[in-house]
């Protein structure tokens, strides 16, 4: 199902983010009302309108939205996606009147752990979530033909910065540690990062180059659709599915109420 400002979307209105995909969007899972990090969803979508758009976003219109969409159903997994359907790409910096587009699609199920491998890629300003998704999509692809689950990019120094449409963390010497370059900012990174803070788990960001990778005891990849995710290997290099810090994060993650809508 997707709506446009709480109406059916026609082909037409979504003709400009068909052919230019300019806009953002943030992702979240709905479950009985309430949404995991619903402000700091919110302030990501202000915050990228602003860079995007030049434009405020009405944030209790996309609640509202997302209610609507949401209202007395099952767990879903909302996008909230900004654009201007009367977006030119001639004039990109005219005067932006950005529009509210809500989809819904059904909750994963359980998800097994992840086999990635590596590939030098870097997203066009990775610190928005916006909707440029060719190139993270193609370098999914080409991991998935090379036999891998999905891809882990990194940066031209071999730094290690994030996934296609997630961030990753690792577990070493009893620690969870971050990239720290060139990533998007994950509200269920940060929400994890929290909850690391609450358990007295020690979590920080760090450099963490190619090299390093064989030297961890275990990996996860957030998003909010799934939470934190195992991954059993990076490039054939296998890891720990089952360190009992990740099962501590993945409970605690589970167990967040999540805010009212």
């Amino acid at each position: 199902m997707m709506e446009l400002n709480g109406r059916p979307a026609t082909a037409g209105e979504l003709g400009a983010l068909a052919s230019h995909n300019y806009g953002h969007f943030t992702t979240m899972r709905v479950e009985d009302d309430r949404v995991r990090g619903l402000s700091l969803h919110l302030d990501r979508l202000q915050g990228d309108c602003r860079v995007l758009h030049g434009a405020d976003l009405d944030l209790d219109r996309v609640r509202h939205l997302v209610r609507r969409a949401t209202a007395g159903g099952p767990p879903v997994v909302v996008r909230v996606t900004v654009f201007d359907p009367e977006f030119d790409i001639a004039r990109p910096a005219a005067k932006a009147n950005p529009e509210i587009l809500v989809g819904t699609r059904p909750v994963p199920g359980d998800l097994p752990p992840l086999a990635l491998g590596t590939a030098e890629y870097e997203r066009d300003l990775p610190e928005l979530k916006h909707t440029g998704l060719f190139g993270p999509l193609v370098q999914r692809r080409f991991s998935l033909l090379g036999g891998y689950d999905d891809v882990l990019f990194t940066d031209g120094r071999a730094r290690v910065t994030e996934g296609p449409t997630w961030n990753i963390g690792f577990i070493r010497d009893g620690r969870v540690l971050w990239p720290g370059f060139d990533r998007l900012n994950g509200v269920t990174m940060r929400l994890l990062e929290r909850i690391a803070e609450r358990a007295g788990i020690p979590s920080s960001q760090a450099e963490i180059d190619v090299d390093d990778l064989p030297g961890m005891t275990a990996a996860f990849v957030t998003n909010a659709a799934a939470g934190p995710r195992a991954v059993r290997s990076i490039d054939g290099a296998e890891l720990r599915v089952d360190d009992p810090i990740l099962t501590t994060l993945r409970r605690e993650y589970a167990a967040l109420p999540g805010d009212p809508l």
